[in-house]
């Protein structure tokens, strides 16, 4: 890589963008990226394509800041229109690029960040569990700052390309589609891969190591669907990861299309379980083991291709659009392959671990915190999946999957919040959800109930008193119970709750031996069932 004598140290921040990030929508990255063997410092080259969505003078970019032992990426050089200088604001943690002439809206240019440095996050250079050395992005949710200039912002979604040079023992996998894989001098090797679907930056991703790759299937005669695992794991790996082909479609029939041209996945540095990358999902080193235990964790993931990458969540508060959305349809998955059994036992799980993160955490599930990392938690996941369950409870089948696929069909490519699901929903079911989404989603609590029933057999009246313990207004919500008598199938019956407190009547012909509230496990709740005598 030519180098600069021209030595520009800025130091952009990985906290809330700032205003000279708001101007600009980023349209195209195209990294250019060396790596080596004898150290870990990368070289890089980010020609950024960018629209002024405002008149400016200014723009930023995110990049690193440097750490105590001084790993950071450093600007060598800055080019582009009108590009004067870069201005490093340690205060503010963010480096602004001066513009000499003022840019109209809509105006485009491509800028080109020279930069070099050491990761300290984001691309984990180290060695896999066979001792050796590999490359893997990181980027979630906001770390690819410290790997590459960005503007690093879920909503802000942009087409991109990365051109790797490497020794030549290495294999390169990343979003899109490979256009070259070219052998240069010196024993280095250039690969170039191309996403033209626009994606957000927590998605873009290279993984460099030594990979034994399988071709697992071709689903519709046009998506490939690959294993990249290490050589040592070939065969487990390969036969593991061949599930994504029997993943795929049922996505595809049940969701809408696959958006991109391939699907890769990946045994990988990742620190998280899976990580969903735009169709090279990376996956853990230890998630081969040659028997096929990773079937959920797969089933999540590819989940994500369609809620998360396409159709993108507005901003992490929305985090529950991307991983409810996928703990949702990994049960529903779970169900059409093994069963109604199945379903229930994962949601009851999933169930326990809401309430108990609820005791702990007075959270709403939509939650501004700038804190990330902390919305990987019950809220996002289990509770995010439970709202979408209670809605098919409440909708039946079929309103509730066309309310998916039109959600699917009008924001994928796209980005939305949770208001605009509401009104998906709305729409199709021509009711108004504003209390449901209101109370499961933006409410820190979850119904807690205290029941007590008595029969009086004289007037065959069966009494049943409805306690809301939790904090906060009541929830408003049907409970079915089942009532066994001992002969034959218990009957059932839905109860609209709505008070803190309230008592119901209702005739039977004789005392129940039992009473189950919530037998078909419809509801988020925790609660008791108690007989007065």
């Amino acid at each position: 890589m030519t180098r600069y004598l021209l030595l520009i140290f800025c130091f952009f921040t990985f906290s809330v963008a700032g205003q000279s990030q708001n101007n600009i929508d980023v349209l195209h990255y195209k990294y250019t990226i060396e790596l080596n063997d004898e150290n870990d410092t990368i070289y890089g080259r980010a020609d950024i394509t960018v629209k002024f969505l405002e008149s400016s003078n200014r723009l930023e970019f995110n990049l690193v800041q440097p750490d105590k032992r001084g790993k950071a990426m450093s600007i060598v050089n800055i080019i582009g229109p009108n590009a004067k200088n870069a201005l490093a604001d340690p205060g503010l943690r963010k480096c602004q690029i001066d513009l000499s002439k003022k840019t109209a809206v809509n105006d485009t240019a491509t800028y080109t960040i020279i930069y070099k440095g050491i990761p300290e996050d984001g691309l984990i250079i180290s060695k896999n569990k066979y001792g050796k050395r590999t490359f893997f992005a990181d980027n979630w949710p906001d770390r690819g700052h410290n790997w590459i200039p960005c503007k690093e912002d879920p909503a802000d979604k942009a087409s991109v390309e990365f051109i790797v040079t490497a020794p030549q023992h290495y294999q390169v996998v990343s979003n899109g589609i490979q256009i070259e894989e070219t052998n240069l001098a010196d024993s280095k090797k250039r690969t170039h891969w191309r996403e033209d679907v626009p994606i957000s930056t927590k998605v873009m991703v290279i993984g460099v190591a030594d990979f034994a790759v399988n071709l697992s299937g071709t689903i519709n005669d046009c998506i490939p669907v690959y294993s990249w695992v290490y050589p040592e794991d070939r065969d487990k790996g390969f036969y593991d990861y061949a599930q994504a082909a029997e993943i795929l479609p049922w996505f595809i029939k049940n969701v809408g299309p696959y958006a991109y041209k391939k699907l890769a996945n990946v045994q990988s540095k990742t620190r998280f379980g899976g990580l969903e990358n735009a169709n090279t999902i990376f996956y853990s080193e230890h998630s081969v083991n040659g028997n096929r235990q990773s079937e959920s964790l797969m089933v999540h993931e590819i989940a994500h291709q369609w809620f998360g990458n396409y159709a993108t969540e507005k901003s992490f508060a929305h985090l529950w659009l991307s991983e409810g959305f996928a703990t949702s349809m990994t049960i529903l998955y779970m169900e059409n392959k093994y069963g109604k059994d199945t379903a229930i036992a994962m949601l009851k799980e999933d169930r326990e671990q809401v309430i108990d993160f609820g005791k702990r955490n007075e959270l709403p599930v939509v939650n501004n915190t700038k804190d990330y990392m902390t919305l990987l938690n019950a809220n996002s996941y289990q509770k995010g999946g439970w709202v979408l369950h209670m809605l098919r409870s409440e909708l039946g089948d079929s309103l509730f999957w066309k309310s998916i696929q039109l959600y699917y069909s009008t924001y994928g490519g796209s980005v939305a919040d949770t208001d605009d699901l509401r009104k998906v929903f709305e729409k199709v079911s021509g009711k108004d959800l504003k209390q449901f989404f209101q109370q499961w989603l933006f409410t820190a609590a979850n119904p807690n109930l205290k029941i007590n029933w008595n029969y009086n057999a004289s007037s065959k009246k069966l009494n049943i008193t409805t306690e809301q313990l939790q904090k906060g207004e009541a929830f408003q919500f049907p409970l079915e119970f089942a009532f066994s008598t001992g002969k034959g199938k218990p009957s059932l019956q839905k109860i609209a709750i709505s008070k803190k407190s309230e008592t119901f009547t209702l005739t039977l012909d004789t005392k129940p031996e039992s009473i189950v509230a919530d037998p078909n496990i419809s509801l988020l709740f925790e609660g008791t069932v108690s007989e007065i005598k």
